[in-house]
């Protein structure tokens, strides 16, 4: 039986890749520090895995975690855009120095297969073209555009607004917050460990994830589940922008699903290589639609559209997974208004602010 650590396994999505992972006969050891603005009060875990209490930056709590394990899927980390640029420290320590002290004590225990939790963010801006058809990188969206209402990416040749498409992984990469900073900083890592240490790793980068067990009540936490809070109190959604903004969201169950099939991968490669995939399902969804289909779920009040913005969102990335597909037999299962309906009553974990 392969024995499996997955860091930050009491997590939103580690929980489920822990879960998806036992069913699939592996044995799974979970690396979680149950961190105050994830976990409110303690997580309910599989009682099939077996649990170590630490934080993934503590190199001795590392090396005793990583005691006859075969593969690392790491989920540890600060998600989120955050509050402001003071979250920046505990962003890079959390996922940047989390992820060079686990990748050290890796080398050092002689473990060579790792999955590391990247973002959709990596890219900053998404994929467009020009009304000629050509590919054009847009600039960062201006303050002045922004503040009177006209959120669409221009053209700098043109100033027209420019057309999205979806983004595949050969996108330039361009992060353009902290957050996104510190998983591109991941990827890096990973691949730098992969050549040195003939390693082989696999980044996963996550669009919009939702389903049951997302955080709540906490700014760190993901749109889909800013909105069910708002409606759970009786509350309208507050959709920023104009609702237009274009995501990939893709379920929690098909992200774990993922990521076993990065894992199984990891060993069937025998030269040190690294690899980045999307993970998205493919198909385009707004936040308005999302804010919609929630609160037609839940029978709640209709979304109001604010107008509000935040400097370091994106306008528009979507996913092509096709990279995925190909290589690695991944395709997305959950139909979006079957997993919106399931999402509207499913619980979440209480999470702090």
């Amino acid at each position: 039986m392969p024995h499996l650590l997955v860091t930050g396994g009491a997590g939103f999505i580690g929980s489920e890749i822990v879960r998806q992972a036992l069913d699939a006969g592996w044995s799974v050891r979970i690396l979680d520090s149950l961190r105050a603005d994830v976990h409110e009060a303690a997580p309910t875990l599989d009682d099939r895995a077996e649990f170590a209490f630490g934080d993934v930056r503590d190199e001795e709590t590392v090396a005793r975690s990583l005691e006859g394990i075969d593969a690392v899927c790491h989920q540890a980390g600060k998600v989120g855009l955050g509050v402001d640029f003071y979250d920046a420290p505990d962003y890079v320590s959390s996922n940047e120095l989390g992820t060079a002290v686990l990748l050290a004590a890796m080398t050092r225990a002689g473990i060579d297969r790792f999955v590391v939790a990247s973002s959709m963010v990596v890219y900053g801006e998404g994929s467009y073209r020009n009304e000629a058809g050509e590919k054009v990188r847009p600039p960062a969206r201006r303050v002045t555009d922004l503040e009177a209402g006209f959120f669409e990416p221009l053209d700098p040749a043109t100033g027209t607004a420019l057309i999205p498409e979806l983004i595949a992984e050969d996108a330039p990469l361009d992060p353009r917050n902290v957050y996104a900073s510190t998983k591109l900083g991941q990827e890096h890592l990973a691949s730098s460990w992969a050549r040195s240490a003939g390693g082989r790793a696999i980044a996963l980068r996550y669009h919009n994830v939702y389903g049951p067990g997302m955080p709540q009540n906490t700014p760190y936490a993901g749109v889909a589940s800013l909105f069910r809070s708002a409606l759970a109190r009786g509350e309208a959604p507050r959709v920023f922008e104009d609702g237009a903004q274009r995501r990939d969201f893709v379920h929690v169950s098909d992200v774990a699903a993922a990521n076993l099939a990065a894992l199984d991968a990891t060993a069937s490669v025998e030269s040190s290589s690294f690899a980045a995939y999307n993970v998205g399902s493919g198909v385009v969804h707004t936040i308005g639609d999302m804010a919609a289909a929630i609160a037609r779920a839940s029978s709640g009040a209709d979304p109001v559209v604010t107008g509000e913005f935040r400097l370091g969102d994106v306008r528009h990335i979507t996913a092509s997974s096709d990279k995925i597909a190909r290589e690695l037999g991944w395709r997305a299962a959950v139909d979006f208004d079957a997993g919106m309906a399931e999402f509207a009553t499913a619980p979440l974990r209480s999470g702090r602010s």
